[in-house]
């Protein structure tokens, strides 16, 4: 007999496994107490098979901690996740809408000036959490699914020129000179050249490893070294530990040592990121495809963000750095042209002036 008569209440014995589970059904009517124990069965039934539970009363800050303990989100979502929370943290997740939304977006302009696409991106994160519910057996659908969003705006994008590399490279750091060389020889992103090691370089086939991406499509993709980025990692070669250090420790950030580099060289305002974009302009500029350069860049394959990634073999890698090597010395030769040059106008300039004295 599962049910007992305790201090004038039915109390409720389970077994499951061989693991005993009691409860009080806080009556003393055997109808009801039956009723209770075949919830409390139904409960354990589903806690032993782990079965998802319906809860869409569930708040969003609370979905938003199991999201971060089991899905295991990226730096992007947690980055995003920062102004989603103080907005919908206390928000049953069955009860947003596609009209809080709107509220949301005139919430964050009213707030802070933003371009519609950041706004997008957390609206983005918000549905790909929500989607995560659905997944979870948390939430019936996803109230975002069909959520049209907000018209971005083409940005320029800038792109150093070699002139400008030159002068930026003369006035940063060590430390952050190997990190704008490597980023403008292989595209990679900041955080991905933080996480690189020296383990991830295949120096006898001259190629770097990429382990830690920001898109599934980056993660472990190779990338042939360039003739200037072959020679600066084997003149510091390690077996082993982080590649870029500050004072032999990983570095965090490099904020402060990029803006100084950039107030010093007296350049245009350029973000590190810039310098991917520069990566793909000169390989585009070298005559590298498209989908070579998305290969060599991590980057999705067509238009589509969820596009099936398209596989590159690494002889067409090496192909476009060869042609990049080539391009990058053709630019370098003309710039020292132009230098030599100015310098001959200058002093041809200065002679003048000192006979007119």
């Amino acid at each position: 007999m599962s049910l007992m008569k305790r201090g004038g209440v039915y109390w409720s014995y389970v077994y499951v496994d061989n693991v005993r589970y009691q409860q009080s059904t806080g009556t003393a009517n055997r109808k009801k107490a039956e009723d209770i124990e075949e919830n409390f069965k139904e409960e354990l039934n589903l806690k032993q098979h782990a079965l998802p539970q319906f809860n869409p009363d569930m708040t969003f800050g609370e979905l938003s901690a199991r999201f971060i303990a089991n899905a295991g989100p990226r730096p992007y979502h947690l980055d995003r996740l920062k102004p989603l929370l103080p907005y919908f943290s206390e928000m049953p997740i069955g009860r947003i809408t596609k009209g809080m939304i709107r509220e949301y977006r005139l919430a964050r302009h009213e707030a802070k000036t933003l371009s519609e696409a950041t706004v997008n991106r957390d609206i983005e994160c918000l549905r790909h959490i929500l989607y995560w519910a659905v997944d979870e057996g948390l939430l019936a659908a996803n109230p975002l699914a069909r959520l049209r969003l907000e018209r971005e705006r083409r940005k320029r994008r800038s792109v150093m020129s070699m002139e400008e590399e030159l002068v930026l490279l003369a006035h940063a750091k060590g430390h952050l000179q190997k990190l704008i060389v490597t980023a403008l020889h292989t595209g990679m992103r900041r955080g991905e050249l933080l996480a690189q090691r020296w383990e991830d370089i295949d120096f006898p086939w001259k190629l770097i490893v990429v382990t830690h991406s920001k898109t599934p499509e980056g993660e472990c993709r190779e990338i042939p070294l360039t003739k200037k980025l072959s020679e600066m990692f084997s003149a510091d070669k390690k077996d082993e530990g982080l590649i870029f250090t500050y004072e032999k420790q990983p570095i965090h950030s490099i904020k402060t040592a990029w803006k100084t580099a950039i107030t010093k060289s007296n350049i245009r305002p350029y973000r590190f990121h810039d310098l991917r974009h520069t990566f793909n302009t000169r390989l585009m500029e070298a005559g590298v495809m498209q989908e070579i350069r998305k290969a060599l860049m991590g980057h999705s394959s067509g238009e589509d963000v969820h596009a099936t990634y398209t596989h590159v073999e690494l002889p067409h890698k090496r192909e476009a750095i060869r042609k990049l090597d080539v391009w990058m010395e053709e630019q370098l030769q003309a710039q020292r042209k132009k230098q030599s040059a100015d310098r001959e106008e200058q002093s041809a300039t200065a002679a003048q002036e000192g006979g007119k004295d």
